[in-house]
Parts: structure tokens; C-alpha cells; sequence
């Protein structure tokens, strides 16, 4: 049996548990005979998983759920390949992410970005359970708490469990967010809602979908907000911005007849 490397009492962090780089965070909550993962990743990495999974000691048939945080190709692309080798278990996603996951819609997933060449598989996924905000999934005694933080995506999913908070690609250890994409469904005024509620949380310890997990901090969950809050009423995002006040400024000087001062 491989020895199992705790992240936090009864959760595996397979990254961690491989010490290598396999992808975004997978995450394994245990208890008693029953396991889920949070999000898996490529389909590519999906062997490795299983097989270490395997190695632990972990019966593949205990599987309860295998949880999407959002339908992005880089958390999703493995859930059919992940269920055929591991057998019946639920895949878990938010009622947002079940037409993008089920169209394989290329674009929703982050599967196809023509611009950068960057042109991914995605098959697919069908999802047997919807949850929402307030939802519970339980794993033997273990009773984690579904929260809903638009943002990144419409279908962004957090999990709270005791001081723990499964806390996708809301917010990142260097202070990042998940990407801001108009195609992709991102709202900066839901994102900034849904890092403020992390921030007024009592959650302890936060783990992302990407990146090292880390000791809540608000300072930088503010330096976040308060990028965001930028965001809203500047270019960078295009129409994922309220309003550009710039455009109102130049409209007033062009009938004032202002000049450039020199």
C-alpha cells in the first residue's frame, strides 16, 4: 500500500500525494469506505490518478462522486475516461455546467481558443447529479457544503467543509483569479460578490483549483476585489466591463471643444 500524504485530515491533494505537476488541483476526500474527487483534470493524467488512487488503497468501486468545480477542459476533460476505469460513480456539476459539458461546447470549455492555437479535445460528459447553492454532499460522516460563486464562469462551484473552503479558480495563492473572458461566460461584478463572501467567511484555509493551497488572507482577497472593481469601468475585459467612463469624459470635452493640453 502507498503511503497516503494528508493534505488536511482526510483529504489527498494528488498533485501533493505524486510530488509532481499533473495538472489542476484533484482533490480526494475520504471517509470510512467512501471517497469523491474535486474536479480531475486531462483526460492524458487520468491513468496516473487512478493507478495512485489504486495504490492507496482506496476501493475504485467506492467512488461517490467525481465533482466538477466548472465545465473548463482543463478540469473536465477526463470525467468519462476517469468513470470508465473507476465504474459507477456520479459525475457532480452546477445546472450551468450541464449544457457546455453535454454540447461539449468548445468554446464555454476553453477547449478552443483559435487565436493562441490552442485547440483541446472535449467529448461529452453527461452529468448525473446537479447541485446548488446550499446543496450537500455527504462522503460516509463527512458533510461538505456546495456554494455558488459566479464569476469566473456562471457554473463556478466552492465547497465548504469545516475551516476548509474547495475554492476553484475563485482566488489564487499569489493573489490571481480564474481567467476573465466574455466567451466563456465571466461576470466581474458576480466575481467580486463571490470573492467578498470568501473574504467575510470564517474559512480558514483555502483550496484552489490551481496553485499551492494557502491560509486565507483578506488582505489579498481585497487587492483582488479591488482589481476587479477596476476592471468594471475600464477596457482591459471589453464587454465584461459595466461602463467605460472614459467615453462619457471625451463626449463632455468634444462639446466643451476641449484640446489636448500641451
Amino acid at each position: 500500500m502507498l503511503q497516503r500524504r494528508e493534505y488536511f485530515p482526510n483529504v489527498i491533494e494528488m498533485n501533493y500525494q505524486a510530488r509532481q505537476r499533473l495538472g489542476c488541483c484533484v482533490y480526494l476526500i475520504f471517509d470510512q469506505s467512501e471517497w469523491m474527487l474535486i474536479d480531475i483534470g486531462y483526460e492524458d493524467t487520468v491513468p496516473e490518478i487512478v493507478e495512485l488512487i489504486r495504490q492507496m488503497d482506496f476501493p475504485l468501486a467506492n467512488c461517490k462522486y467525481l465533482v466538477l468545480t466548472h465545465p473548463d477542459v482543463d478540469h473536465a476533460q477526463g470525467a468519462r475516461k476517469f468513470c470508465e476505469l473507476v465504474g459507477d460513480t456520479q459525475i457532480v456539476a452546477h445546472p450551468g455546467a450541464v449544457k457546455p459539458l453535454a454540447d461539449a461546447d468548445r468554446i464555454r470549455t476553453f477547449a478552443e481558443i483559435s487565436a493562441q492555437g490552442i485547440s483541446l479535445d472535449i467529448q461529452p460528459i453527461q452529468v448525473d447529479r446537479q447541485v446548488d447553492e446550499g446543496d450537500i454532499l455527504e462522503v460516509g460522516d463527512i458533510k461538505i457544503e456546495v456554494w455558488h460563486t459566479p464569476g469566473h464562469t456562471d457554473s463556478q462551484l466552492a465547497f465548504r467543509w469545516n475551516d476548509l473552503l474547495f475554492s476553484g479558480d475563485n482566488i489564487f495563492r499569489d493573489g490571481g483569479v480564474g481567467a476573465i473572458d466574455a466567451h466563456h461566460g465571466s461576470d466581474i461584478p458576480a466575481f467580486i460578490k463571490s470573492l467578498q463572501r470568501i473574504k467575510d467567511s470564517d474559512a480558514k484555509w483555502l483550496l484552489p483549483s490551481h496553485g499551492p493551497a494557502f491560509r486565507k488572507d483578506d488582505a489579498t482577497l481585497q487587492q483582488a476585489i479591488d482589481r476587479l472593481d477596476a476592471y468594471q469601468h475600464l477596457s482591459d475585459f471589453g464587454t465584461c466591463a459595466i461602463d467605460w467612463p472614459l467615453l462619457d469624459e471625451w463626449e463632455e470635452e468634444l462639446i466643451a471643444g476641449d484640446k489636448p493640453q500641451r
